[in-house]
């Protein structure tokens, strides 16, 4: 299941992955309640189904899947509390986890493959079982029993809760690129671990309406439980089946060199960009190998890495609907920008940064978000009628709007199409079937298999119509007690609020509850959506256009917003997702909970180490507007942007008769959109218009905003093979093998990119690129040979300029009203110093920063020494201050050690942290300016001290 939290790629927001003998994802509800496929099935296929004879058909009932295609017998004596379990669980979650935030700063949004976890685990799993000794207490207890069903799902359920990047990540590294502010370690993780669980406490809540009943098929889940079934229950099959995995996995994994690193042109090959490589119409057509350069019409990719294998099990009429949406996502772009729509023509065809006036088609200036905000990094009103109001590029704008539209026409498409299952959904949770709380003796005995004492976790009646037969063979467990949920929740809660007020996000409490209470809400009625028909869409749009008009002015409030109003709902369906696969695999639910709590807790660490190096090692490059093939700041940058245009500028750029009013009076059209379809529908029922999903195609309508686009006609073209051609010419060939040459494509894949993300790409702290060759165009522009924008160029050159103007404000250093004086990079007054210190060459033998008051720290001088260098440099000047020892450095040679020395407040051998300035002798005229106060840090000893740097 795709947790979207950001506007990223929509990583296929339809995340549904049927099982072979299904061919749709969305369904509706007839008079007699059942689920009937969308998809019109030939009459071919119709009488290949009524032939029998042993060959596979196509099930077109979801609950008929789940009831049939899935066995509901159970063995409980299964046990999967072993040593194999949590070796391997806490292996591939490392893994998935450090890929997934790899991921997270790519290009193009990829997610980790759960049908790769699930396969290497069942390898890994039967390789321990061969492997660890048997006999002897010691392999009693290693080894105790044959590799089984259900330590294999505990395992992929733990491997996958961690292998997701955590949304509080990209709070993090927002700020850390673009307002300077690195928390305590500590307090970062206990914000990642209160976002990541606050959800599950909600999960709890809801999980006897949403995981339950039968009609809560859960479409997504269906592809693997099956697989699972199959890997444990016919094991001669499985021989050739694992021969063909690893075949497969090695050749990718071989192959995979080329694209990622040898030759980076084979990303996207586009014959019109070889053709024709002066014209930036083509680039933005027909490019795509690079992030946001374009459309990537009729590119051919033949990188796994972009292509996925989603397209192996997507549904037919997933499939249909997005192409639909795809060819008119290209027609609405091309429409809009030479339009010149929102003055589409000054900005970039595409980019997630925010732009200011003074953009235009040969240089695109990016907003300088500081000089809008005050100490507090909220918005200063006086200061923005200097500035100005930002704009997006159109193609984002239009993005914005089309997600707001497929938001409100799910609600409507499934309100028309489901609305008794949806108010059956929002019946269940009754005052009178959620009262009970009450934990029991063995309430943290979680290993115990033991019958469920009478009384309240369970359904008031077991002998309801539509309670699930798998869940009544789950009767034989302990139910998760209310009381662990309600715990989860209650912790969760408390450190959300430390982390908000210690963090400073100005978030206040009241509004860190109506976020959660939101989220509660939501999780609800999205949740029985996903359960019905295994569609959602993010909520993070509404919930920012909430935030920004709750708390006006506040864009770091309204990231905090989202991620309690959003992120929080993304994880209570996650759970409520791995709830219902546990119930179909059988395993306990105390067994589901507690390895979900591990792997959430786990992933989240890793996810906060690797992100804090991704982000100091390629600053840069995260921070420009197109990126590379390899690295990319788009989902960082998008979100910013989305936290400034919603939190701090809603109310000027959103409002009724502002710029972009239609991105918020899409939500309330979104209503409308399915309503011709249904009608006619009813009026002409042979037409098939009820096979126009019109929420999937109104979400693809900005699927190309950004991204490395020349990967998608692949997969279309690959999905539409598979559907089309092989599921019904081979279907038994298709039955054994789609699955397991996806997971070993997937496998191939994501091992490379994360070996060569560590070994040659930068992840690690030192890159080494490949030699110059005509496959990678090295140095000269994109790798596909389309032309670059030289207004993307003429950014590159003064992006370093541009954030350092950003670094030095003083909301960015926390630098109080009482430095502001001597720290106000606008003044005249700093360039005239910088004129005469400097000279016309930019050479000096000393200068001096005069008249810092007594009283003020170390910290607050070295605010205004960073303030007057920055400044100096931002207008021409590149002064090099040498530091001595092994802390020698030089300014503007490096931006990652210029911000480690700035940001990092560390001890340096005893002579106190300083950017580039040393004291006690080393870098003062006057050393005894500074005295050690206990407790208080170092202060000034007169009431005036100059600070010299020799240049």
């Amino acid at each position: 299941m795709d947790r979207i939290f950001t506007s990223r790629k929509p990583a296929l927001a339809t995340a549904i992955v049927m099982d072979s003998g299904s061919s749709t994802s969305l369904e509706k509800t007839k008079t007699e309640k059942s689920t009937e496929n969308l998809v019109r099935i030939s009459e071919s296929d119709s009488r290949d189904a009524e032939r029998g004879s042993g060959e596979p058909r196509v099930v077109a009932n979801m609950e008929e899947i789940a009831l049939k295609a899935l066995h509901i017998d159970d063995d409980p004596t299964l046990n999967p509390w072993t040593f194999r379990m949590f070796l391997i669980g806490f292996g591939l979650s490392g893994f998935g986890s450090a890929l997934a935030t790899i991921f997270l700063f790519k290009p193009q949004s990829v997610s980790v493959s759960i049908i790769f976890l699930t396969v290497i685990s069942y390898v890994a799993g039967n390789a321990l079982e061969y492997i660890i000794p048997k006999t002897g207490k010691v392999g009693r207890w290693l080894n105790p029993h044959s590799f089984n069903s259900k330590e294999h799902l505990a395992i992929v359920i733990m491997s996958g809760s961690a292998s997701g990047a955590a949304a509080a990540t990209e709070v993090l590294a927002t700020q850390k690129l673009y307002y300077n502010i690195v928390p305590n370690a500590a307090v970062a993780v206990l914000l990642l671990f209160s976002s990541q669980l606050l959800g599950y406490g909600m999960a709890g809540v809801l999980r006897k309406s949403l995981v339950y009943p039968t009609k809560m098929v859960w479409p997504s889940i269906l592809p693997l439980s099956a697989l699972i079934e199959t890997l444990h229950r016919d094991k001669a099959e499985m021989k050739k089946k694992f021969n063909l995995f690893w075949i497969v996995f090695g050749a990718v994994a071989v192959w995979e060199w080329f694209p990622q690193y040898i030759a980076p042109f084979l990303t996207g090959v586009s014959v019109f960009c070889l053709a024709n490589q002066k014209n930036l119409v083509f680039t933005n057509i027909f490019g795509g190998t690079s992030g946001n350069e374009g459309l990537g019409l009729l590119a051919v990719s033949f990188d796994w890495q972009y292509i996925g294998v989603s397209s192996f099990f997507l549904p037919l009429i997933t499939l249909t609907n997005s192409f639909i949406g795809f060819i008119l996502c290209m027609a609405l772009y091309i429409g809009v920008y030479y339009g010149n729509v929102w003055d589409a023509l000054r900005f970039p065809f595409l980019s997630q940064q925010l732009f200011s006036v003074d953009s235009n088609s040969t240089k695109f200036d990016i907003y300088n978000q500081s000089k809008i905000l005050d100490v507090n990094n909220e918005l200063d009103t006086n200061r923005l009628a200097a500035v100005g109001i930002p704009s997006f590029a159109t193609t984002y704008a239009t993005y914005l709007l089309t997600t707001n539209l497929a938001v409100t026409a799910t609600i409507a498409h499934i309100m028309l199409w489901n609305r008794e299952e949806v108010g059956e959904s929002f019946s269940r949770p009754s005052w009178s079937k959620i009262k009970n709380y009450r934990p029991s003796a063995n309430t943290f005995m979680f290993w115990k298999k033991k019958q469920q004492a009478p009384g309240s976790e369970r359904l008031e009646d077991a002998n309801i119509s539509d309670l699930d037969p798998h869940y009544r063979q789950m009767l034989a467990y302990a139910e998760v007690p209310s009381s662990w949920y309600i715990l989860i929740f209650m912790i969760s809660m408390i450190l959300g609020i430390f982390c908000i007020y210690n963090l400073k996000s100005t978030l206040p409490w009241w509004g860190f509850l109506v976020a959660v209470t939101l989220s509660f809400m939501s999780t609800l009625f999205f949740g029985a959506m996903a359960g019905l028909i295994g569609f959602t869409v993010p909520i993070t749009s509404l919930i920012q256009l909430i935030g920004g008009y709750l708390h006006p002015g506040q864009p770091v409030a309204n990231m905090y917003f989202v991620l309690f109003g959003a992120n929080a709902q993304a994880q209570a369906l996650y759970l409520i997702h791995n709830l219902k696969l546990g119930q179909y695999g059988k395993l306990s639910p105390k067994c589901t909970f507690t390895v979900q709590i591990i792997g959430t807790i786990f992933g989240a660490i890793v996810n906060y180490a690797l992100m804090n190096t991704i982000t100091t090692n390629q600053r840069e490059i995260l921070l420009s507007i197109q990126g590379t093939n390899i690295w990319s700041g788009q989902v960082i940058q998008s979100f910013n942007s989305n936290a400034i245009a919603f939190g701090a500028l809603s109310k000027y750029m959103f409002s009724v008769g502002r710029t972009y009013q239609w991105i918020v009076l899409a939500l309330p059209l979104g209503f409308a959109v399915p309503l011709p379809f249904y009608f006619a529908h009813r009026r002409f029922p042979t037409l098939g218009l009820d096979y126009i999903v019109t929420p999937v195609i109104t979400w693809y309508l900005g699927y190309l905003s950004v991204g490395i686009n020349s990967s998608v006609m692949m997969h279309f073209i690959i999905g539409f093979v598979i559907q089309f051609y092989i599921r019904k010419k081979y279907p038994e060939w298709f039955l054994k093998y789609n699955y397991i040459l996806a997971a070993a494509i997937s496998g191939g894949t994501e091992l490379l990119v994360f070996v060569t993300t560590f070994a040659v790409q930068g992840a690690s702290g030192k890159e080494v690129p490949f030699p110059p060759w005509w496959g990678n165009n090295y140095q000269k522009g994109n790798v596909d040979f389309c032309m670059r924008n030289p207004a993307v160029e003429a950014s590159r050159r003064t992006d370093t300029e541009s954030r350092s103007n950003n670094d030095i404000s003083s909301s960015a250093l926390n630098i109080t009203s009482r430095d502001v004086q001597y720290a106000n990079f606008d003044s005249i007054d700093a360039r005239g110093l910088c004129d005469t210190n400097f000279g016309k060459y930019g050479q000096c033998s000393s200068a001096t920063w005069t008249d810092v008051p007594t009283g003020n720290t170390l910290e607050d001088s070295s605010h205004a020494f960073y303030a007057f260098y920055s400044t100096c440099k931002m207008i021409g000047y590149n002064p090099a201050v040498n530091m001595k020892g092994d802390d020698k450095f030089a300014f503007g040679t490096s931006q990652t050690k210029l911000d480690k020395y700035i940001h990092a407040f560390s001890v340096k051998k005893g002579y106190g942290w300083a950017p580039n300035i040393w004291y006690a002798g080393r870098h003062f005229k006057d050393a005894k300016c500074w005295y050690k106060e206990t407790g208080s840090g170092w202060r000034h000893s007169q009431g005036v001290c100059k600070i010299a740097f020799t240049c």
